[in-house]
């Protein structure tokens, strides 16, 4: 049991994920469905909230729907601030780690300084950050993006979701004011350094005899949108020999996408969404939309992949007598984490090896504004996006042990 002072709350990270283990499970897909500002999502939100009042913590969501929980000095001076968190949403039948762990985790991390009566020379904050998928409005990391700056507020707001819903819409229906929404130099100019937790979201820990290690760097990666434009049809009544099929483009070209990076060493490209319109089993589409991510560690090699996809694709449609609308969505460069914070972590984690991803994060975003470093937690499985994705209850606990001493370290 921990030593935890009287009146603050003696829980597990394992305990409060299994609270929250019924929220936006997905009956069709498996897993868990939680997109930004959904009723699963929004339920989550409210399970923080609770969660960090419980703890003496002061909420506030910010004017992009942050949600930032302050552990704030006697003087309320909030400027270099440590401020740890991660997300809530999921992207369509994700698994139920890839976010949330990372959030249960910063609150037993608090938990676990305050048993340690920890002297604190600086404020600290949990912050939760929405859209960090896209998995509703394309854009991930869309939170961290509109703080900083990186994406643009019209942009941002003209957004839309699967059902034709705005950004600005959706905003709006959930308390924001369209006017506060987009860069907060301000809030940025809080926070010191951002550590952020996170389940591994591949294999590099499950051979090793370690349950956490620290971020070295991000893959470039990227997302762009094909449109194939053909024309739509009956199809009963037209002749094979007369069909402009923008399917069969897309699946063409959607095959090349397999072969070019293929060729390429460390790279990653996939079509993962796919949306015919108007999408009926007896009828021609007229048109296909479908998404493209495409990432490598050399941002060079990256647009080079990329531009041969669009190359290849635009001859498919030619062949098919089709047309090809190709759109850049988002791009973030290879991120490398900073170095001195790194090594403090490294200094209050001694045995942590050092872990590249190919997986986006809100640290990412916010490194190139504010020194940032990542903690990931074994992941035996090596499965994340997916029902499949898994953390050992042992493992969970001691990844918010390493986030307490890696915060401690920096809040003291």
């Amino acid at each position: 049991m921990l030593n935890i002072p009287l009146g603050l709350p003696t829980t597990t990270v394992t305990e409060l994920m299994s609270s929250i283990a019924g929220t936006g499970q997905d009956q069709l897909r498996g897993g868990y469905s939680r997109p930004v500002y959904s009723s699963a999502e929004i339920d989550l939100r409210t399970w923080f909230i609770e969660q960090a009042t419980k703890r003496q913590l002061s909420v506030e969501e910010d004017g992009n729907g942050a949600l930032w929980a302050w552990w704030d000095l006697p003087t309320g001076i909030r400027t270099n601030a440590v401020v740890t968190g991660s997300h809530l949403d999921s992207v369509p039948g994700g698994g139920p780690f890839d976010g949330p762990l990372g959030v249960a985790s910063a609150l037993i991390a608090l938990d676990l300084m305050r048993s340690r009566n920890l002297v604190r020379t600086r404020a600290m904050a949990i912050v939760v950050f929405p859209e960090e998928e896209g998995s509703r409005f394309g854009v991930a990391c869309l939170g961290s993006r509109l703080l900083t700056g990186a994406i643009d507020r019209n942009k941002a707001l003209n957004l839309k979701d699967p059902d034709g819903n705005s950004f600005a819409d959706v905003a709006i229906k959930n308390g924001l004011d369209p006017r506060y929404i987009g860069p907060d130099r301000r809030r940025l100019g809080q926070i010191g350094v951002f550590v952020e937790l996170h389940v591994e979201q591949g294999l590099g820990l499950a051979g090793l005899d370690h349950p956490v290690a620290i971020g070295g760097s991000i893959l470039g990666h990227g997302r762009w949108k094909l449109s194939m434009s053909g024309q739509g049809n009956h199809a009963g009544t037209t002749l094979m020999s007369d069909r402009k099929d923008p399917m069969v483009a897309a699946a063409r070209s959607i095959a090349a996408v397999q072969h070019i990076a293929r060729a390429r060493d460390n790279a990653r490209a996939t079509v993962g969404r796919l949306q015919p319109v108007p999408g009926g089993t007896n009828v021609i589409a007229s048109r296909v939309d479908y998404w493209l991510d495409v990432r490598h560690p050399d941002d060079a090699v990256t647009a080079a992949v990329v531009q041969e996809i669009h190359d290849a694709a635009q001859l498919i449609a030619a062949e098919e007598g089709c047309v090809l609308e190709f759109s850049q969505e988002s791009l973030s460069p290879t991120v490398s984490f900073d170095a001195k914070l790194s090594g403090q972590l490294g200094l209050a984690l001694p045995n942590a090896p050092i872990l590249d991803t190919g997986a986006g994060h809100d640290a990412g975003v916010l490194a190139g504004h504010v020194p940032t470093a990542m903690i990931f937690v074994r992941n035996p499985s090596g499965i994340s996006h997916s029902p499949e994705e898994y953390v050992e209850d042992a493992d969970a606990e001691l990844g918010a042990a390493a986030l307490a001493d890696a915060l401690s370290s920096l809040l003291g």
